[in-house]
């Protein structure tokens, strides 16, 4: 397997893992070693177990952080500070792609991002949806899930609180829908899961309430 063989048929689809190169007639091994050598030299990046991504010289068309996260590990969306990030919810711009999943939850280091993946139970992973920007295709998680997904994994870890919530400088919750906050929330049966989705509500309507507008 040579480069321009591989890119004759990969660079228009650059996210790629290594068994799909069992359409070329080499040994596994050797495709593991040829990979190795691109990874070094720069052509390929290593993503995690055997997902690669073509560099950008060498692709016919560009893929986002997005994509990848939601490739590489799946079932999985993007949400918690990512999401948040992305809709504007937060005045901070989050980077490092933040996912929901029903696999372990993982993280791993890829080029110059970190990738985080936290666990839910199955009927929690729900509230998503595909989205097109900039002609990239992803999974994200809707405004008021992305608020929720964040929630859980705080209060997996003991740190849900009012402060937490001040915290997240949460802004822009003109289109904040509070029944679809709501009926996600209904697949949660945590305790003081419940508590903490009405606080966050009424938390919410007191910032929509006082917010102002741009000046």
């Amino acid at each position: 397997m040579k480069w321009e063989e591989f890119l004759a048929k990969f660079s228009g689809r650059p996210l790629f893992h290594s068994s799909m190169l069992r359409l070329f007639d080499d040994a596994p091994a050797h495709v593991e070693v040829q990979l190795s050598r691109w990874a070094a030299g720069g052509k390929l990046r290593r993503i995690r177990r055997g997902w690669y991504l073509i560099n950008g010289p060498y692709r016919s068309r560009d893929i986002s952080e997005a994509e990848v996260a939601n490739t590489v590990v799946q079932p999985s969306y993007l949400s918690l500070d990512w999401a948040l990030g992305f809709y504007g919810l937060i005045p901070e711009a989050v980077f490092n792609p933040t996912s929901i999943t029903t696999a372990r939850g993982i993280s791993f280091t890829s080029g110059r991002f970190r990738y985080f993946y936290h666990h839910v139970q199955p009927g929690f992973f729900t509230g998503y949806e595909r989205i097109e920007r900039a002609g990239h295709l992803f999974i994200v998680a809707a405004p008021e899930k992305a608020l929720l997904d964040k929630m859980y994994i705080a209060l997996r870890h003991s740190e849900f609180s009012r402060r937490w919530l001040e915290g997240l400088r949460l802004q822009n919750l003109d289109t904040w829908d509070e029944a679809k906050f709501r009926g996600w929330a209904n697949f949660v049966r945590k305790p003081g899961f419940a508590a903490a989705v009405d606080a966050a509500a009424r938390y919410v309507e007191m910032i929509r309430e006082n917010w102002e507008g741009p000046a």
